[in-house]
């Protein structure tokens, strides 16, 4: 049994993070194959987490849970030529004794999507077990399985986490490796444990050889919880952003449903992670065109006057085309102006928690969060992103 019992990691971002969105199955079996993305004029960041599942991990997941608001935020204020980021996060698992060998232990739970409440909801079902951890297959699969964007100047990077050697497995990680630079994708490897028997187990190895970035950290050390004035009003405003959302289409109540089940999942797990939650909710990387009118109309994916009225909520059923309109116009207004308040209040919140930490001389970089973030912030600006904040 292993002790990782802080293993935050791998998470992204989550959120990072709606153009993909898989049915609830997916979950048990992943989306392999996806095809390629077009970036367009739009930049791309994709984040493909990799973690391990084996044993005692449960402070991994947990971690996961929790960080991954926090993680996707931080391109939230980020730019490349004056454009905006689309944030895809995938999220595969390995090590796990109930999967199949002949998978070598492992499988994609979520493939690239910037439905961030899909990555939530699939962190959240989770499970641990035992088994045998081969990186070099699952960075294998990741590299060939997803869909990984043809345009050099997006950033592509792999965040694989465990605590075994690198090398195990019949996939040699220096091949695996190989493959994924060959396609311009970063890999930074997390070891759980001593810096020195990470590099002696070729985690660094396999971070060098792809220009990624090699990180151990304490998985003993708690992350001390910041409390802050303003989480509460941020889980109120959170909740009535929810009711600006108009369900549409076989589906739309079952997603809005898991919306608010990934609310409760993130306040459950820490008030920092709903505080960061509705941060995500606030910007311009959560969008929920699949199944809600408003980012539907806005994004050009719905015609409000063409759709059968029995794909419509109860509310719009009887309306005509201009009252239809007029009724999601409404509800997008009301929703910017509680956007706007959640920015704001998310502004203060940041500036409390960097004086909290200072106070505390918690900014080390045994912790995945900030190893993370720091490590997700420098590749992201030698591709040209800027950051506001």
């Amino acid at each position: 049994m292993k002790k990782m019992r802080f293993l935050i990691a791998a998470v992204l971002l989550a959120a990072l993070t709606t153009a993909v969105l898989p049915a609830a199955e997916d979950l048990k079996g992943g989306e392999a194959h996806a095809p390629a993305v077009e970036s367009g004029k739009r930049p791309v960041v994709q984040l493909a987490l990799l973690l391990d599942t084996s044993g005692s991990m449960d402070g991994l997941i947990d971690q996961a849970r929790t960080q991954l608001w926090k993680i996707v935020n931080e391109f939230i204020s980020a730019k490349r030529h004056g454009q905006r980021p689309e944030v895809q996060v995938a999220l595969y698992e390995y090590g796990k004794a109930s999967l199949p060998q002949s998978q070598n232990y492992l499988r994609q739970i979520v493939g690239f999507t910037t439905d961030l409440d899909k990555v939530s909801e699939a962190l959240f079902a989770l499970k641990t077990d035992g088994g045998e951890e081969y990186c070099g297959a699952v960075i294998q699969r990741a590299t060939a399985d997803l869909g990984w964007s043809a345009n050099h100047e997006d950033l592509k990077a792999i965040y694989i986490a465990g605590n075994e050697p690198f090398s195990q497995g019949k996939v040699d990680y220096r091949q695996s490796c190989r493959e994924a630079i060959a396609k311009g994708i970063l890999v930074n490897t997390i070891f759980c444990g001593d810096l020195r028997e990470g590099v002696n187990s070729h985690w660094k190895d396999g971070a060098d050889l792809t220009d990624g970035r090699f990180m151990n950290i304490d998985q003993n050390k708690q992350v001390a919880a910041i409390l802050a004035p303003q989480d509460g009003e941020l889980a109120r405003l959170s909740g009535e952003l929810n009711k600006t959302y108009v369900a549409f289409g076989a589906r739309g109540q079952e997603q809005m449903d898991r919306q608010r089940k990934q609310d409760a999942n993130a306040a459950a797990a820490a008030p920092e992670a709903a505080a960061a939650r509705a941060e995500t909710k606030a910007s311009e990387l959560y969008k929920q065109g699949d199944w809600d009118l408003v980012d539907a109309a806005k994004d050009g994916k719905a015609n409000l006057a063409m759709l059968p009225a029995a794909e419509l909520p109860d509310a719009m059923k009887e309306m005509n085309a201009e009252e239809r309109k007029a009724y999601v116009e409404g509800k997008a207004k009301e929703r910017a102006e509680i956007q706007d308040k959640i920015k704001a209040l998310s502004a203060e919140r940041e500036k409390f928690v960097v004086a909290e930490q200072k106070k505390r001389a918690e900014a080390g970089e045994d912790t995945l969060d900030a190893a993370m973030i720091k490590t997700i912030r420098a590749q992201a600006e030698k591709k040209g992103f800027t950051f506001e904040k």
